[in-house]
């Protein structure tokens, strides 16, 4: 599951070709812009305001700082179109940023808004941006949001060009399985677009405006499942081309040639995952597969989800290896020291005759072979005895008993345990864990746990994440010798690394020193320190965890998570 923040619900209208199944008087998408202007576009963004002629009831006339609850406090106006509003707020009680949806009461919309924003809350799936609030009070109906700082829309991602195939495998996985699992539950989406498409610093991708996007616009549709379809279509054939799939420009990308038609994105630029291409092709071409391609089309994220199972795992590619440099033998090497290249060639020398040929030689290496034969015979012999004269010592030894070890003898002493006296959760790239339960990994207690969050990919973390991990406090200098970790969740595999840190709050991983190093399957990861050092700061880091399935009790699907159940230092 992916890390859960707050996020902006993209409600504005955009242009863009109108989807083939969709009922509406203009286009259903809603693409976001980013310093850029497109024809006939008007976006909302994070942070950027967007302002449109209402119709016939017009939006609250309300202004940054008023507060609807005495909780919600309107921060800034994001979008002011067709009769409702939308603004970024601040949740006073739980301190957090929000999204707010706000139109009157009497809005012809407002009963299908309110309906479609508690039907999208009870879902609760979290691969959709969440509903937290629906109320109808003082002739205004307001929806609360999620606000996702941390997400970064597609249209963002494809401004600086498509994605990788792996990248835009992963995204239509996790969208196309999502509104496959919203679809079953009777919701749809209608203005699924690139604007509406979220990644997380995590990896994950979001959905945002289920249900409540179309609400807002009045756009409905008699074949809802075929119009999600399509717009999955149209995410893979930008995501893979660069490109919108219909003529007119739309969400900063450029249109098709006109007069062409709708064509493969592999057709479109070289390079493409065939696999792909034709998914694209499947979900987007209404009257099933062309010529050249005799699959059957997908018209419900159902068939989407099961084509892509059918497709191998695409993975990421490899890093590339460069090769050194062959070799370049010096002039001085050559022979040719103080002297010019374009001097004579210098006639080749005759090898020498093979060594030890004369019979003189032939003599020679017979008197050394029957020196080796006679000096191995002899250190065979001296050796056989020696082992004999060993055996006999020993059992002389066994008929005598001592107790020398005992009176004078100093029995090892055991390690002895060094105490943690606090803990902090070290964060080197994007959002932290669950920095309030760093306590529970030391409370003597295995029942209680700190826990990551859910990764799609592993066991590595990399490149989403370098890892994820906590800083002990030893009290004062200490210089430990083994760090025992336990562990929620076995498994292919865990690794754990240890740093010596310089302060609770390093500044990077470079900035520290490593001093041990750990792969392990099983649920406990004891580390021995390689590198002997003095400190009073231990970073423990995870930089690679096992897959666990779905977690009912945490309402998380299966993926590579792990936890920390206790953790303790001998020095």
């Amino acid at each position: 599951m992916a890390e859960r923040s707050t996020a902006a619900v993209d409600v504005a209208d955009n242009s863009g070709d109108e989807p083939l199944t969709a009922k509406a008087g203009q286009s259903t998408s809603d693409g976001v812009t980013q310093d850029r202007k497109r024809n006939t576009e008007s976006d909302e963004v994070q942070g950027s305001a967007v302002t449109e002629h209402p119709d016939a009831t017009s939006p609250p006339e309300l202004h940054s700082g008023h507060k609807l609850a005495r909780r919600y406090r309107l921060e800034e106006c994001l979008t002011r179109l067709d009769g409702f509003s939308s603004w970024r707020a601040v949740d006073e009680k739980l301190r957090r940023a929000v999204g707010v949806h706000l139109l009157p009461a009497d809005h012809a919309r407002a009963r299908s808004v309110l309906a479609a924003a508690r039907s999208s809350a009870l879902l609760g799936d979290p691969r959709f941006v969440q509903v937290l609030d629906a109320v109808e009070e003082n002739d205004l109906v307001y929806v609360v949001h999620e606000w996702l700082p941390d997400a970064v829309e597609l249209t963002t991602l494809l401004a600086s060009g498509p994605l990788e195939a792996h990248d835009a495998y992963h995204m239509v996985t996790q969208v196309s399985q999502a509104m496959a699992a919203a679809h079953r539950e009777g919701l749809s989406h209608l203005r699924l677009n690139p604007g509406t498409v979220l990644r997380t610093s995590s990896g994950q991708w979001r959905i945002r405006g289920l249900a409540v996007n179309a609400a807002l616009r009045g756009i409905s549709s008699d074949s809802p499942q075929r119009t999600d379809t399509e717009a999955l279509g149209a995410l893979l054939y930008s995501a893979l081309t660069q490109r919108w799939p219909y003529e007119s420009d739309a969400y900063g990308l450029s249109g098709l040639p006109k007069g062409v038609g709708l064509i493969a994105p592999d057709q479109v630029r070289a390079g493409i995952h065939r696999g792909l291409s034709e998914l694209s092709m499947r979900a987007l071409v209404n009257d099933g597969a062309t010529a050249s391609r005799h699959e059957a089309p997908c018209t419900t994220p159902e068939e989407l989800v099961k084509a892509v199972g059918e497709m191998p795992r695409i993975r990421p590619p490899e890093p590339a290896f460069t090769a050194p440099p062959d070799y370049q033998r010096t002039t001085y090497q050559q022979g040719t020291y103080g002297r010019s290249a374009a001097g004579p060639a210098t006639q080749p020398v005759a090898a020498p005759p093979p060594p030890l040929q004369s019979p003189t030689g032939r003599a020679l290496k017979w008197a050394v072979s029957a020196l080796l034969i006679a000096a191995l015979g002899l250190g065979s012999w001296q050796l056989a005895e020696a082992l004999m004269d060993n055996g006999k010592q020993e059992n002389t030894n066994r008929t005598h008993t001592t107790d020398g070890n005992d009176k004078n003898g100093v029995a090892p002493q055991p390690a002895a345990a060094i105490k943690i006296k606090g803990a902090t959760e070290y964060v080197a790239k994007g959002d932290a864990q669950h920095p309030a339960d760093v306590d529970k990994t030391f409370d003597h207690n295995r029942s209680t746990y700190w826990k990551t969050s859910t990764f799609l990919d592993g066991p590595a973390l990399a490149p989403y994440k370098p890892g994820v991990g906590i800083v002990y406090d030893l009290g004062s200098a200490q210089k430990p010798a083994t760090a025992s970790i336990g562990l929620l969740y076995g498994g292919d595999h865990t690794t754990v690394d240890l740093y010596a840190a310089d302060s609770p709050t390093p500044s990077s991983l470079d900035s520290m020193k490593k001093i041990g190093t750990v792969t392990t399957s099983g649920t406990t990861a004891t580390v021995k320190i390689i590198k002997s050092v003095k400190t009073r700061y231990v970073l423990v880091w995870i930089t690679a965890m096992p897959y666990s399935g779905p977690d009912p009790s945490g309402y998380t699907e299966g993926g590579y998570r792990q936890a920390i159940t206790e953790t303790s230092f001998t020095g």
